[in-house]
């Protein structure tokens, strides 16, 4: 059993020693490994292009709600989930929700306005309102501010 052991180890040790091999060889057994390094870096590069571009068509759309001077309206929160799938060239699931939130300085906290969504979200609530104090902004009594939120979900 011994010397079973001792040629095993012989053989091992000088296939770790030995120097002589094929390009083609290595070349097969690496490509793989490069192949799976390419892909994985274009996915994910295209993960976070996604995102950014989701970002950008949130911002876009807040900016054309902000300067609104008329009440808006189903149409108009239907022209802008359109924008916003054109924006994001979206072949996935997008939503889209607003939501205008007014700080009482009295209550010491915020309360929904009101709150439309398009896509598979749901409209928020005074509790979900409660959850995202943290995220919101110091406000004077009475102030409003209007929340969109966009998600647009990635398929690589």
């Amino acid at each position: 059993m011994m010397s079973v052991l001792r040629k095993l180890t012989s053989r091992l040790r000088g296939f770790r020693e030995d120097t002589d091999a094929s390009v083609s060889v290595e070349f097969m057994l690496i490509i793989p490994l490069l192949f799976w390094a390419f892909l994985a870096s274009y996915v994910y590069f295209d993960g976070y292009r996604q995102s950014a571009v989701n970002l950008k068509a949130a911002y876009t759309i807040s900016d054309l709600i902000s300067r609104e001077t008329d009440p808006i309206n189903d149409a108009y929160l239907d022209s802008m989930f359109a924008l916003h799938r054109l924006l994001t060239s979206a072949t996935s699931t997008t939503t889209l929700r607003v939501t205008v939130v007014r700080w009482s300085e009295s209550d010491d906290r915020f309360y929904r306005d009101w709150s439309q969504t398009r896509g598979t979200i749901q409209p928020l609530n005074n509790d979900d309102i409660r959850d995202l104090t943290d995220k919101l902004p110091a406000m004077p009594n009475a102030e409003r501010v209007i929340l969109v939120e966009t998600t647009n979900t990635f398929v690589p």
